[in-house]
């Protein structure tokens, strides 16, 4: 039996047949014989945010070409920002890169096109949300109603300059100190500080919600959220209040929900409503920055 196989075998080879398939007659025609099949391989999921809409009907998904601008694509600047926050990106294109474009871009609104309810039950107090999952932010009013809506960047895995988490804190905290357009990090560049960070409005120690001119996508800051500019201009010098002594050192609320993967929460840092982290973000505190590593938290 052996014989034939191997008779079988050559002859397959020297009609030109894969090696695969005389593989599979040598496996039928004696089961001592094993067989490797590879499993094909899917590609890795894209890390960007506009690419995870290309299944949605809502959306098409084109490809960028050589020369192509936001500006070129979208000469209308209103149908250009609701495209950029969609993909939560307003980076220069490069060659290949693929964004999504609502399919009634002509007739979408900014808040037809939010990631977040129109309506909740709030606290009788104005909030922000910080959904790291949808890689947004939404500002509520007093009675509940979303006022507007942004992408936001917020803290990757790790960080490229160190071996040190880079995690954004989640739980509730309050605005205690912001700044101006002037806004600069004492520490990043490490070892030379000076990194932009305009409107900042800080919420816990040296995290901050800012605006950067660099809005990738996906998670890519040291632990800070990032926004577009103009969101944290508006944020900062029309929505937020800072904690003092005249509102009992009740600012703006910040709520920032966890990275979550299949349902469940994702990465080791969470800070309860009620934990020591949360209350003593309700108080002024130095607006200096902090590496996440070092946060206690008990």
């Amino acid at each position: 039996m052996k014989k034939q196989v191997a008779v079988v075998l050559f002859h397959f080879l020297l009609l030109g047949v894969d090696s695969l398939t005389a593989d599979l007659y040598a496996k039928s025609a004696n089961p001592t014989v094993s067989t490797i099949v590879a499993k094909p391989t899917e590609p890795p999921p894209s890390p960007y945010y506009g690419v995870g809409l290309c299944d949605n009907p809502l959306y098409e998904c084109i490809k960028t070409m050589a020369g192509d601008s936001w500006e070129k694509l979208f000469p209308d600047e209103a149908q250009r920002d609701l495209v950029q926050r969609i993909n939560r990106c307003y980076n220069n294109l490069w060659a290949g890169k693929t964004i999504a474009v609502p399919r009634d871009l002509s007739h979408d609104t900014l808040l037809s096109l939010s990631p977040f309810p129109q309506k909740i039950n709030g606290e009788h107090e104005k909030e922000i949300i910080v959904d790291q999952d949808k890689l947004a932010w939404g500002a509520y009013d007093a009675e509940g109603q979303l006022v507007k809506w942004g992408p936001i960047a917020s803290g990757r895995d790790k960080c490229p300059d160190s071996n040190n988490i880079c995690r954004t804190l989640t739980g509730l905290f309050r605005v205690f100190s912001k700044e101006s357009k002037e806004c600069v990090s004492d520490v990043f560049p490490i070892g030379k500080g000076g990194a932009k960070m305009p409107y900042c409005m800080y919420f816990h120690k040296g995290f901050a919600l800012h605006g950067s001119p660099d809005m990738p996508g996906y998670r890519a800051s040291h632990g800070c959220v990032r926004m577009f500019i103009s969101d944290a201009k508006w944020l900062n010098e029309t929505f937020v209040q800072i904690s003092n002594e005249m509102n009992h050192y009740m600012g703006t609320l910040v709520i920032i929900r966890p990275v979550t993967k299949d349902g469940k929460e994702y990465g080791p840092v969470k800070l309860a409503a009620d934990s020591p982290v949360s209350k003593k973000a309700l108080k002024p505190k130095a607006n200096r920055w902090v590496n996440p590593d070092e946060v206690s938290v008990q």
